[in-house]
């Protein structure tokens, strides 16, 4: 009988221990120093980080203004740092998934000729990549799935919103994409035209003189479907390519000595 008050008061001792050793896991966070923060505050600190470059501190703040303040221009501004902090951070489908809830939530914004054009430079840098450059790889070799987002991106900025600041801009770029675009598209041409795949060099080539006609890397294009037809025995296409490759390139490289440079004078060589 003596034993059970024991018992009783033991059990409350451990009960005690354990609340202790509980609150004292709970302890080791930091409280949130942001609890009571204004907008503006949380707005400020978030910019501060950018600019330190610490994007992933700026999201998490830019995050916590958006969710205690989801309505209003604290909550949209929010929105398009996010999206400017995870590019900034290398972060392009975080970017993207950003810009499109963006553009999807507030398609009439004040700030929608930037966010467009934000998600022009998202996929314009994507093809400036480092691993291109260290591996030697010409821009133009690779994947243009980016190059062709971005494209349609300035594109959009200049049509919709002509006397926006990031017109010129998105101009200028969209200029270099052409030529980039081109020449990727030649890139594949003159994979196939030497590897023998005649008809498929021919298509490619065309592709480039109709859909980019001002690039430079039409010159080539027209080589290449000068040779292709030629190798098809279509011997009327084949003049025709070269007619046009004479006249608007009347001292074309690819002509040279009656043979191509490069690449090219190598496979004719050996052909």
């Amino acid at each position: 009988m003596t034993a059970a008050p024991y018992l009783k008061r033991l059990l409350g001792l451990l009960a005690l221990l354990a609340a202790i050793a509980l609150s004292g896991c709970g302890s080791g966070k930091e409280p949130d120093k942001t609890i009571n923060w204004t907008p503006e505050q949380l707005y400020a600190d978030a910019r501060d980080e950018m600019s330190s470059g610490n994007y992933g501190a700026a999201i998490k703040q830019l995050e916590r203004l958006e969710s205690r303040y989801p309505f209003g221009r604290w909550a949209q501004q929010a929105q398009i740092d996010i999206a400017y902090a995870n590019y900034k951070d290398g972060e392009r489908a975080l970017a993207l998934a950003a810009v499109e809830r963006f553009i999807k939530l507030h398609p009439n914004h004040p700030a929608l000729d930037y966010v467009i054009y934000l998600k022009g430079l998202i996929n314009f840098n994507d093809q400036q990549g480092l691993l291109a450059s260290l591996g030697g790889q010409d821009l133009s070799e690779r994947d243009l799935k980016a190059s062709r987002e971005a494209f349609d991106a300035f594109k959009e900025v200049v049509q919709r919103f002509p006397q926006s600041r990031y017109a010129p801009d998105s101009e200028a770029r969209l200029r270099y994409l052409l030529n980039n675009m081109a020449a990727g598209e030649v890139h594949i041409a003159r994979h196939y035209y030497l590897r023998g795949a005649y008809v498929a060099a021919a298509n490619r080539a065309q592709d480039v003189v109709q859909q980019y006609p001002q690039a430079p890397a039409v010159e080539e294009a027209l080589y290449i479907m000068a040779r292709s037809f030629e190798y098809l025995g279509l011997d009327a296409q084949s003049a025709d390519a070269q007619r046009v490759l004479d006249k608007n390139f009347p001292n074309s490289v690819f002509m040279a000595q009656g043979i191509s440079s490069g690449a090219y004078r190598w496979f004719e060589i050996w052909r």
